[in-house]
């Protein structure tokens, strides 16, 4: 019997693990990774949520799935790694969330499902919902003798303490919540709760929320962090200095969601927290594997942890997810595939590693065929002997589409773009990156000499040939992936190629 146990934690930052030396304390992923395998140059594909789930669950890159905005409709005639699996006879489930604005074209004007886009993916079993508005876990609470605040989502931000980033204060006030009584565990103890009740082979996709926003850890875990051993942002001396690097930048400094907090406290403070939900998430998987252990599941289940997309977290002077710098798209990934051969334990993999290489992985383990869609390949090679086979990518990927919906076209007339243009592409080598944009200068940084990005060498006289050949790598990547996306159309739908309109659904916010 094999069995999946895909989670996700929403908004991981990739270095965040103390088995990679961070200030973070991850024993329990840690342990993961040492009977595993942790891929140390892991990308997500896109930012923000939607987009990069899109990514994350059809093994496709953005410039193909064309799901480029929260709420934008992800096409129907895609396939995902839920509905292979339903097709072969399994049955996916869904505790938390897949970010997924599904086709409208495929339901009557007035479903409720065309109200978010944090809509199931299609082919999965919704088991749990939680999102921006976290119904199930809200019901559960006021059985409990809680008082739910109206709307619930505020169980998220409500404090025990209203008195917070004073002066003083030594670290930021916890949630009114208790932690035996949080979201993150509530999902994990339902995702028990399910495991132990089924007798058949089981396929579980747990998606947390945490570390996401509002970052407001429960106690303990709102004081395991000094926020005065926090001050180690990687930017410019000032947001005024980091904005000349690029008129984008500039743009996203002058947006209220992406600046940062000029008060470093507060902004120290968001940090503690931060980190303070990714121990408090580490702390309940654990309690989660031990369970696996105890009822004999450890050996027979293919364990997946990874995230959709980083956090500025202060870096740049920025919060949230955007542009093109790698705290924003470097994310965690360990795999513990059943088949591994222990002697190679706590294996460390420096091959890039890319979200659309989850779907193949999860198929290759079920034993089923990866559709041609897929711009990604199984990992299991990777995890199994440490080699790719075939052709393996030099460079990570990642694309942004950065126009505004909500707010009409005041970005693009501010950078005198049309909203097609609003788009960057990035490619990411172990040395240098290039930065696309479609019709804004380009950058160039050159990550050994300095891996803060903040020297645009784009126009140094001595990169000039090595900015050419990224841009033709680019072109090269691009026409490569769109063909064999066009093939899959021609396939499917035979040979119509159509593309959905964007919505948006402004429930959640994106920073």
């Amino acid at each position: 019997m094999k069995n999946v146990l895909f989670i996700t934690a929403d908004q991981w930052r990739g270095a965040c693990l103390s088995s990679l030396g961070h200030t973070v304390q991850t024993p329990n992923l840690d342990a993961l990774a040492a009977s595993g395998v942790l891929f140390k140059r892991h990308y997500a594909n896109a930012v923000p949520c939607g987009p990069s789930r899109a990514s994350l669950h059809t093994g496709m890159y953005l410039q193909n799935h064309r799901s480029g905005t929260n709420g934008t409709p992800l096409d129907a005639r895609f396939t995902n790694w839920a509905k292979e699996v339903r097709a072969s006879g399994g049955d996916p489930v869904l505790f938390g969330y897949t970010d997924t604005a599904n086709d409208p074209r495929q339901f009557a004007p007035d479903d409720p499902i065309l109200s978010s886009y944090e809509g199931p993916l299609p082919g999965i079993r919704p088991m749990l919902q939680m999102g921006t508005f976290p119904d199930a876990w809200a019901t559960w609470l006021e059985t409990l003798g809680y008082d739910i605040p109206e709307p619930n989502w505020r169980l998220y931000t409500e404090k025990n303490s209203p008195i917070d980033y004073e002066d003083g204060l030594a670290h930021p006030a916890a949630l009114k919540i208790p932690e035996h009584h949080h979201d993150t565990r509530f999902m994990v103890d339902s995702v028990m709760d399910y495991i132990r009740g089924t007798d058949d082979a089981f396929c579980v996709h747990l998606s947390l929320l945490r570390p996401h926003p509002p970052w407001v850890a429960p106690e303990p875990y709102n004081q395991l962090y000094d926020p005065a051993a926090l001050a180690d942002f990687i930017r410019a001396e000032s947001a005024q200095i980091e904005a000349e690097q690029h008129p984008f930048l500039a743009e996203m400094l002058a947006t209220k969601h992406y600046s940062a907090p000029a008060d470093q406290a507060k902004l120290t403070r968001l940090k503690s927290s931060y980190f303070g939900l990714m121990t408090d998430v580490d702390a309940n998987l654990g309690r989660l594997f031990d369970f696996l252990k105890a009822n004999g599941q450890w050996d027979n289940t293919l364990i997946i942890f990874t995230s959709d997309h980083g956090e500025q977290m202060g870096d740049h002077h920025l919060l949230g997810k955007l542009g093109y710098f790698d705290a924003s798209y470097h994310i965690p990934l360990i795999i513990r595939d059943p088949d591994f051969d222990p002697s190679r334990a706590n294996a460390q993999i420096d091959h890039f590693t890319e979200n659309v290489d989850i779907m193949p992985t999860i198929l290759d383990w079920l034993g089923l065929e990866c559709p041609v869609q897929c711009d990604g390949q199984s990992l299991r090679p990777l995890i199994h002997t440490g080699a790719p086979t075939g052709h393996w990518r030099e460079e990570a990927h990642w694309e942004y589409d950065f126009r505004n919906i909500p707010a009409g076209e005041a970005l693009e007339h501010r950078l005198g773009l049309t909203p097609h243009q609003c788009s960057l592409n990035v490619i990411r080598s172990a040395q240098y990156k290039y930065v696309h944009f479609t019709n804004l200068p380009a950058l160039f940084f050159d990550l050994v000499a300095d891996p803060e990005e903040l020297n645009n060498l784009i126009d140094h006289p001595d990169y000039q040939s090595l900015v050419l050949a990224f841009a033709q790598k680019m072109l090269s990547w691009r026409m490569n992936h769109d063909e064999q996306t066009l093939t899959h159309l021609a396939l499917t739908d035979n040979g119509v190629v159509s593309r959905p309109s964007p919505r948006y659904a402004p429930l959640r916010s994106t920073p």
